[in-house]
């Protein structure tokens, strides 16, 4: 987020970007006619033109990767970015999260909605994928780390239902040097199913020197 973030802006944005997401869903399914949708895009451009008049938003490089900040107690954990694009509340493509930390596990709750389809009545499976890479990225809070994702392995057991609530559990399992191993499953949560499981490779970084690198290649406002 930027400094000048008023609570009131906050949540205008959260309520947005919901909106947005939701819009997504019902568009991507339900059948509508010609009409509806020449209307609807008219009014989605006018919309776009008016926030296009406001000032570059731009993600102050201070905010990033402060464990400190960011070291989750037991149970749901708050928001942390909201324009974070998997699970932020505000990202247009967020996919509605709810995330809890769990001994030392972080865990995340989420149902793939019509947008999310790949094959028939499954999601796609590079939405798996992000949802796993995000989460990850949450085990950096217990761990104390600050970290970018080396490498990222999933392997898919089951086709992944939409309309169905799934959690995505993680953890880390070891570190040698700069690399944190990290694995994870996605489940079914009233059957229990393993829909997917996935590894990875975290490469841990200076926080300050990783800061001060984006500081320096910020574009001029």
């Amino acid at each position: 987020m930027t400094p000048n973030d008023s609570d009131d802006v906050l949540a205008g944005r959260g309520r947005f970007g919901k909106a947005i997401r939701d819009l997504g869903h019902s568009f991507a399914g339900h059948h509508s006619n010609a009409d509806l949708l020449n209307e609807a895009a008219e009014s989605l451009e006018q919309l776009i033109e008016r926030f296009d008049e406001g000032e570059i938003r731009r993600r102050d490089p201070a905010t990033f990767g402060d464990h400190r900040a960011y070291s989750y107690e037991q149970g749901p954990i708050g928001e942390t970015y909201p324009d974070r694009p998997v699970s932020g509340n505000a990202s247009p493509w967020g996919l509605d999260t709810e995330i809890h930390r769990e001994g030392d596990d972080i865990v995340a709750y989420v149902t793939l909605r019509a947008a999310h389809e790949g094959a028939p009545g499954r999601s796609h499976g590079g939405v798996v994928s992000a949802l796993f890479d995000d989460i990850f990225g949450f085990v950096q809070g217990v761990v104390n780390i600050t970290a970018f994702t080396g490498q990222l392995t999933v392997t898919y057991r089951a086709g992944t239902p939409l309309n169905t609530l799934l959690a995505c559990r993680v953890r880390a399992e070891e570190q040698n040097g700069r690399k944190v191993i990290m694995t994870g499953e996605l489940t079914v949560v009233e059957t229990g199913q393993l829909v997917a499981e996935a590894n990875a490779i975290f490469i841990t970084v200076d926080r300050e020197v990783l800061v001060n690198s984006m500081r320096d290649t910020q574009p001029e406002r």
